[in-house]
């Protein structure tokens, strides 16, 4: 197991400022599967903005309907790159983020799934906050709504506990609250910290990548929820991710076992009280279940004791570019 901190694991001190949030470059990531009216409607909300990101990246995970067609075919003019396999959202993420950073120079890379549909605000909503912020801030997340203006339970942000009445006088500032982990559904990413800190691991497949990526990102960083910046995440039904999630929860499983476990994202006292909550929340879905989930998770535990995620880049080698993209983030991130 690798506790070690996370080659170039500097304070956000020590790191250049951000870029002035007027002329920062902007790229949003969007990872598609097999969703193809979803991801016109998310591309249409993208092309709406108030303040359009400076370019759009979509990464078709090898999908079978007509998604790469309608990426391709959509007026916005963004960079589709067609996987030849499925790599799930983990792996579109970190092969949309180094693509972001080293084929558009991004100074922000702004990520959603192919659900997520921006309203015109959103992006703007984020960078006014980036400007008001009189602290150097490593992620901004969005505040994500189901079809009928409820708070999505899937994507509830974990506020930072251990912060300083200073932080929250500094968070409420720019209009939020400071926080400790950020769903991918509508998270602005400060690619300064990416390229030091480096990608999401492209193994997790699905679930905790982006708890884990975000945790990394905001152990020493600074992050704020901006609940002016709204985004939909029009999931089938309203639910938590784990409400029913049959055979996934293999995922599940190893997935925060690895973040908790084989990473340095997490201090000791959060790797117990993340692990507690979850060991807890487990047992809770075995007694709903009636057992039925106990294989799965069993074979998510032996999964997750004996290995610990492949290089993001072995994952991606069936598609060159991709994998050159993650490989360069990756080196230059020591990791």
């Amino acid at each position: 197991m690798n506790h070690s901190a996370p080659a170039g694991d500097t304070t956000p001190q020590e790191s250049t400022a951000h870029p002035d949030a007027a002329s920062a470059r902007v790229v949003a990531v969007v990872v598609t599967y097999n969703r193809e009216t979803l991801l016109e409607e998310c591309l249409d909300g993208l092309a709406a903005q108030e303040r359009r990101p400076d370019a759009v990246v979509v990464i078709d995970n090898a999908s079978t309907d007509g998604s790469g067609r309608v990426a391709d075919e959509h007026p916005l003019a963004a960079d589709v790159v067609h996987l030849r396999r499925n790599v799930g959202g983990a792996g579109g993420f970190a092969a949309g983020i180094a693509r972001a950073i080293m084929r558009h120079d991004a100074d922000w890379v702004w990520v959603m799934d192919d659900d997520t549909i921006p309203r015109p605000g959103a992006l703007a909503a984020l960078l006014d906050s980036l400007e008001a912020s009189p602290v150097r801030l490593s992620v901004l997340s969005s505040r994500a709504v189901w079809i009928d203006g409820r708070d999505h339970p899937m994507n509830t942000q974990r506020t930072r506990r251990d912060a300083s009445a200073q932080e929250k006088r500094d968070a409420a500032r720019a209009g939020g609250r400071p926080i400790r982990t950020a769903s991918y559904v509508s998270a602005l990413l400060n690619a300064q910290d990416v390229r030091r800190l480096g990608l999401p691991y492209a193994d997790y497949f699905i679930w905790s990548d982006d708890f884990e990526h975000t945790g990394r990102l905001l152990r020493r960083g600074r992050g704020l929820h901006v609940p002016a910046s709204i985004v939909e995440h029009r999931t089938a039904q309203f639910g938590n991710a784990q409400s029913h999630p049959g055979s996934r929860f293999y995922y599940d499983v190893r997935n925060r076992l690895w973040a908790l476990l084989r990473t340095s994202s997490f201090t000791p006292l959060e790797r117990i009280l993340h692990g507690g909550a979850t060991a807890l929340g487990w047992l809770r879905l075995l007694v709903r279940h009636r057992g039925d989930l106990l294989g799965v998770g069993l074979r998510g535990l032996f999964a997750a004791l004996r290995r610990g995620p492949r290089p993001s880049a072995t994952v991606l080698q069936a598609d060159g570019d991709a994998a050159a993209d993650v490989r360069a983030i990756e080196r230059a991130a020591g990791r």
